[in-house]
């Protein structure tokens, strides 16, 4: 099963049984399906945006946003799996330089390593648990962690010195998570995020 099999088959798993926004995944398969498919035509994606979109479009500048995002993000995908991407402990991607998505916490020994992922090409490379990727916070009674009943597996990782926060999907808690779906199938962990005054790192393909 290649990456886009696992990422439409995990979405479409999460649209039946997430409890909340199943709408959004239902999208998100529209446009995995889109991505996976070269080449890609922005006519087309303009017309699938229009039959499959579960909200009323937006101003032509985000839409024109969006557009160039689900195009720029598979072509961007492409070039770093065919590449040699050398980890690394910076902040941002070490192969396109964008800011991460969301973190990953993948099994090792007893615990857990923290990877960031790369909004843009999907790279994930190896990052401190204890650090603000923003604003370089290490004091842990500053970078508390936030946890919700319906996503046990999916957390808020904030910091209380910057205000910002991105989310981490726990492998060790659910290992049949795919980082990049499940970050946005967590759409309520944002909006609590925002109530309570934290910004996002950097927005998912979908803005949120």
């Amino acid at each position: 099963m290649n990456r886009w099999q696992r990422r439409i088959e995990r979405a479409e798993e999460l649209a039946r049984v997430s409890p909340v926004y199943p709408e959004v995944m239902n999208f998100y398969i529209q446009i995995a399906r889109f991505q996976s498919a070269p080449p890609r035509n922005l006519e087309a994606l303009k017309d699938l945006i229009r039959r499959s979109a579960p909200r009323p479009q937006e101003s032509a500048d985000a839409m024109h946003a969006f557009y160039a995002r689900v195009l720029a993000q598979a072509e961007a995908e492409e070039r770093a799996h065919a590449a040699e991407v050398k980890s690394g402990v910076q902040p941002l991607c070490p192969f396109c330089g964008e800011k991460p998505v969301a973190a990953v916490l993948r099994p090792e020994g007893e615990g857990g390593k923290r990877y960031l992922l790369c909004s843009l090409c999907f790279t994930e490379w190896e990052f401190r648990r204890l650090l603000c990727p923003n604003c370089g916070e290490e004091d842990k009674d500053k970078l508390p962690v936030y946890t919700a009943e319906e996503f046990p597996h999916v957390r808020v990782e904030a910091c209380d010195s910057c205000r910002v926060y991105l989310k981490a999907v726990d492998l060790t808690k659910n290992g049949l998570a795919v980082p990049e779906v499940d970050e946005l199938a967590s759409v309520a962990l944002d909006l609590w995020a925002a109530e309570h005054g934290y910004t996002k790192l950097q927005t998912n393909l979908f803005g949120l």
